[in-house]
């Protein structure tokens, strides 16, 4: 491995983002993936469209994309401040176990406190013991008092409120 770049996204890096995104989906049990094409729209449109909100921190080896971390700021957190939220941490198969996730991690707390936020906030799922494991080694405490809902489009819309 050479020496990990990490640094923001560019719209040259959409190619290789939609192949990482692919491999993630696989990860998390998809069988079938967007297109390359319908993938490579929605990250364009996800990070460098209007309005924009979206956010993402990639790890480089070379020419290689090791990992990415998505990112948005929150607001309001503690007072007035915002938090900064990370969606997705995911790191490429071939560099599991490599330092990569927490070269990504620092990069996103630096950043947080660059942009004042109060917070750094995210969730993973309970499946995931690779990823529990990863996140209990930097020391941050699970928030037990917190519950997670989702709202989920059904292909109808979301929930009919009466």
């Amino acid at each position: 491995m050479s020496e990990m770049v990490i640094g923001p996204a560019g719209l040259d890096d959409v190619a290789a983002l939609a192949v990482l995104l692919a491999e993630m989906a696989r990860f998390y049990g998809a069988e079938h993936a967007e297109p390359e094409d319908e993938r490579e729209r929605q990250i364009r449109e996800a990070l460098f469209g209007e309005p924009g909100g979206g956010h993402a921190l990639l790890a480089r080896d070379g020419g290689r994309l090791a990992g990415f971390a998505a990112y948005t700021f929150l607001w309001p957190a503690v007072g007035l401040t915002r938090s900064l939220y990370l969606k997705e941490l995911y790191v490429a198969q071939a560099y599991r176990g490599r330092g990569v996730g927490r070269l990504l991690m620092a990069a996103l707390f630096e950043i947080a406190a660059e942009r004042g936020c109060s917070r750094v906030e995210w969730t993973a799922d309970r499946d995931n013991v690779g990823a529990m494991e990863f996140y209990a080694r930097l020391g941050v405490p699970v928030r037990e008092s917190k519950v997670f809902y989702r709202a989920q489009d059904s292909g109808t819309g979301f929930l009919a409120f009466s």
